[in-house]
Formats: structure tokens, C-alpha cells, sequence
């Protein structure tokens, strides 16, 4: 069985690479579960996942915090928090549960944007909170 952190982020990858209105945002091959390099904007990554393990009374329970960066290639606090809208409708609505991992609670904590004047680019980053629990 993989760490819950991979089998989330498996999950939570192959769930936004498949949602035809985020892809046709950002393109092909723009979603990474850690920061690319190189990789000009736009795209979707993964830059922190962390977790905090909690025994409950039967169930042990992860606490997944997750740190993603979304950046778009036009100096458009619009056109990131599009892209911003639309992770956040696959985080919250699509079931990333595995054959080891059960997601329980999925929520969004805070959305901060930016706009980078250096490279031209608006930047979102994105924490969600996902509870989840092995199988």
C-alpha cells in the first residue's frame, strides 16, 4: 500500500487531468503533482502536502492540508481565479477515494492571489483540507 499523501495525490491528479474545462484552460500536460521546472504558465501544481495522523476512537484518520499553485500566463487576477474555480470544483466534488484510501471531508481553506510583474503572470495558491482514512 503507498503513503496516503501519493494515493491522495494520485487521485486529485488524474481528477484534474480529466476535466475537459481545466484542460482546455491551461492546455495539455499543465497539471503536476510538484512544481515543475522550466514550465511556463499557465498551469496547476501541487507544491506542499501535508498530513497529520489522528486516532479516533475506531478509525485512525489522516488530515491532508494541500498547497497547490495555480498561474496563469496573462497579468489577469480574472483568468487564474477561473482556473481557481474550477480546482476547487474537482477538489471538492469528485470522489478521490482509492482502493486504500477513503475520503471522508473535503473543503477549501483560503484562496491567495498575486500578480507577478516580474515574469507577467497572475498567481492563485490554493489550500484545501481533505480528511480521509485507510481501507
Amino acid at each position: 500500500m503507498a503513503h496516503a499523501i501519493i494515493e491522495l495525490q494520485t487521485k486529485l491528479i488524474l481528477a484534474l487531468k480529466n476535466d475537459a474545462q481545466l484542460v482546455s484552460y491551461l492546455g495539455s500536460d499543465a497539471i503536476f503533482d510538484a512544481p515543475p521546472e522550466r514550465k511556463k504558465a499557465p498551469f496547476v501544481a501541487i507544491i506542499r502536502h501535508d498530513i497529520i495522523s489522528k486516532d479516533g476512537d475506531e478509525t485512525p484518520t489522516n488530515e491532508h492540508r494541500i498547497l497547490l499553485h495555480a498561474r496563469h500566463n496573462h497579468v489577469s487576477r480574472k483568468s487564474v481565479l477561473e482556473i481557481v474555480d474550477r480546482v476547487l470544483y474537482v477538489a471538492l466534488n469528485q470522489d478521490l477515494s482509492s482502493a486504500n484510501l477513503h475520503v471522508t471531508y473535503a473543503s477549501h481553506i483560503k484562496t491567495e492571489t498575486m500578480i507577478d510583474n516580474k515574469s507577467s503572470t497572475a498567481l492563485a495558491t490554493i489550500s484545501l483540507r481533505i480528511l480521509s482514512e485507510p481501507i
